[in-house]
C-alpha cells in the first residue's frame, strides 16, 4: 500500500528536496529520505522547519531503517540550521513510529493537529488545497520540544514533500 500514491505514472522524480539520503546494501536501495527547508505556519506562528518526506524502507528491512535514517539525517538537519524537523504519518502508523522513534528519543508525535497542503496537480473539480488529519512527527534540532508552537492547524505553504 505504500506505493499507492505513485500509481498511474506518479513518481518521486518531481520532488524537490534539498537533501536526499539513500542507503544501499548488497540487494540495492535499502532506504531513502528527503528533507526540504520551508516555513510552515503552526497556529499563528511562522516556523522554519526541515520537512522530512519521501521516506521508505525496503520491506525486508522494516523495523530497522527509520531510526537509522533519522540518526543519519540529524547532523544534516543541524547543518541546515533548522530548529525542528517536521513530518507527517498516517494514524495507522502511530504505534510503529512511536516504537521506532520514541524509544530512541529522536522525535515526538503530536496529535490533534490538521495539516493544510497545496495539491500537486490542478483539478477544476477540486479545491486547490486539502486538509488532512495526520500525526505530526517533530524532531527537535536547534531548539527544544517546549519551543514547538501550539495550534490545531499547520499550513504547509505548499505541497507535501
Amino acid at each position: 500500500f505504500n506505493a499507492k500514491p505513485f500509481e498511474g505514472n506518479h513518481s518521486w522524480a518531481g520532488a524537490r528536496p534539498e537533501v536526499r539520503a539513500i542507503g544501499y546494501d548488497a540487494r540495492g536501495v535499502a532506504a531513502h529520505i528527503g528533507a526540504l527547508r520551508r516555513f510552515i505556519k503552526v497556529g499563528a506562528v511562522d516556523l522554519l522547519v526541515a520537512e522530512l518526506g519521501l521516506y521508505a524502507v525496503r520491506p525486508d528491512l522494516e523495523g530497522l531503517g527509520i531510526p537509522h535514517l533519522m540518526r543519519v539525517m540529524y547532523p544534516v538537519l543541524q547543518e541546515l540550521g533548522v530548529p525542528f524537523g517536521f513530518g507527517t504519518v498516517r494514524h495507522a502508523l502511530r504505534q510503529h513510529i512511536a516504537r521506532l522513534l520514541g524509544r530512541h528519543g529522536l522525535a515526538t508525535i503530536v496529535s490533534g493537529v490538521r495539516v493544510r497542503s497545496t495539491l500537486r496537480e490542478v483539478h477544476l473539480d477540486k479545491p486547490p488545497t486539502r486538509i488532512e488529519d495526520v500525526l505530526i512527527v517533530v524532531l527537535p534540532i536547534g531548539r527544544s520540544m517546549s519551543d514547538w508552537p501550539t495550534g490545531t492547524l499547520i499550513d504547509r505553504n505548499g505541497p507535501e514533500l
